[in-house]
């Protein structure tokens, strides 16, 4: 069974949520662990010869240092590019986050090191009617790992998101202040009060680097907090 499992958290969609998954699991596998990852459900897959496959549960696929296969790691597969739920709907599927956490249980058996769990887009992204994402990492009881999109908005947005994830009884791990607008106006003071208004440690800070490779991420990333258990 995997030894230390993070569900890996967004303050919202398109803040770089798989390039920090990637870089953690390269970091991880630079110290020498064992990784796997698993994204339970990806919308914007393309069709291929093979199938329906996501460019970022691809990524996952191919930084973890463990062979599995591409269902193992994305069960499930929409093609819009839209909110997960709507795009099940559309196909006449429904997502349920009971069935996706048999699923990553079924991968958590593996026998790696250090296994990364990525969500999809922000905190509450429905599942159906009655569930949201969040209820995966619940039922797993899964520690959190929260990328934050350095932008205008995100002191409230990350604080909302914390809040959300304490009161559902989960433990963040740690953040990552990822600098999404390489523009954005006081990044310095929007850090700072990031930093001095989060109890859990701030795992990386990653600036606006064209090179967004796993190798290139990694460099920024510091695991000691994550397998000391902090």
């Amino acid at each position: 069974m995997a030894k230390r499992t993070f569900f890996v958290a967004g303050t919202d969609t398109d803040v770089g949520k798989t390039v920090v998954s990637a870089g953690l699991l390269e970091a991880a596998n630079q110290r020498g662990l064992s990784t796997i990852a698993h994204k339970p459900v990806a919308a914007g897959c393309e069709q291929t010869p093979d199938g329906l496959r996501n460019s970022d549960a691809l990524l996952l696929q191919q930084t973890s240092s463990i062979t599995l296969s591409y269902e193992q790691v994305n069960p499930i597969a929409l093609e819009p590019a839209i909110a997960p739920h709507i795009a099940a709907t559309q196909i006449g599927r429904r997502l349920d986050a009971d069935r996706m956490a048999a699923l990553c249980r079924g991968v958590m058996m593996q026998p790696a090191d250090f296994m990364i769990i990525e969500g999809a887009g922000g905190w509450r992204v429905p599942l159906n009617s009655r569930q949201t994402l969040a209820d995966l990492p619940k039922l797993l009881r899964t520690p959190v790992i929260l990328v934050v999109g350095m932008k205008l908005g995100c002191i409230s947005h990350t604080l909302l998101t914390v809040e959300a994830i304490v009161k559902d009884g989960l433990r963040l791990a740690g953040w990552v202040a990822n600098r999404a607008d390489a523009d954005m106006s006081c990044y310095d003071e929007n850090l700072e009060t990031l930093k001095s208004m989060l109890s859990a440690p701030l795992l990386a800070e990653i600036p606006h680097i064209e090179d967004c490779s796993a190798v290139s991420v990694a460099k920024y990333i510091d695991l000691e907090p994550l397998l000391s258990g902090q």
